[in-house]
This record gives structure tokens, sequence and C-alpha cells, in this order.
């Protein structure tokens, strides 16, 4: 069976070869890669994880992400990452991963005394 390639691009994401007749809406042509959105609010001093979003590149999750999360204004500042780029201790091994942080008592805050006008820590 001889078949036509057809190179589709995507941005940032690339080329990607498909089967000529297959149509827009087919299950190949909606692969854009996740992208994970983070939101600064007027009145926070970072960035917080807000969700997730399929976007072709970058500035399409950037748009994307401005029109879902920060419907109401509420956003300062947008930042996107692609999910493939990152990488995560696991919550299963939370115990033996952390471990070596429990011999260090000296480094729990319990030892320090702030002062009163320090609101930010």
């Amino acid at each position: 069976m001889n078949q036509t390639i057809i190179k589709y691009y995507y941005g940032d994401y690339g080329d990607k070869e498909m089967p000529s007749g297959a149509g827009q809406h087919s299950p190949v042509a909606n692969e854009w890669p996740l992208w994970e959105v983070f939101i600064r609010s007027k009145q926070g001093l970072d960035h917080k994880h807000v969700g997730s979003l399929h976007a072709a590149d970058a500035r399409m999750a950037i748009e994307n992400a401005r029109d879902v999360y920060t419907r109401r204004q509420e956003g300062v500042s947008i930042w996107v990452v692609e999910s493939k780029y990152i990488h995560a201790s696991n919550p299963d091994d939370a115990e033996s991963f952390y471990e070596p942080a429990n011999d260090k008592v000296y480094r729990h805050p319990t030892f320090y005394d702030l002062p009163d006008e320090l609101t930010h820590m």
C-alpha cells in the first residue's frame, strides 16, 4: 500500500508527519504537547500552578492560559512550561527521599528567631 506523507508544522513543536487523508479531527492531528500553567496573582509574590492545557507552541500556550485562567484579570504574570521538561520526585518515595534532611535538625526553622517586621518568609 503506497501512502503519501504530509508534513504539518506546529510552531516550536516542529514538523509532524501524517498520512494523507488524515483529517483535521483525527487523533494524530490533536497531539499537541501538554503545558503546565503558572499564574502570579496581583497580591501574590510567587507563581502558583493553576492547571494544564494543550497547545502547539509556547506562544499559543500563553495566549490560551490567559483566556482560560485569567478571565477575571486576576493575574499579572503567566508562565507556561512544556510538561515533558518537568522532572519530579515520586511521592511514594518521599520517606526515603527526604530521610537525609531529618538528620539535620539545625535546618528546621524552630532554631531561629525571626523579627516581627519580617512578613514574607
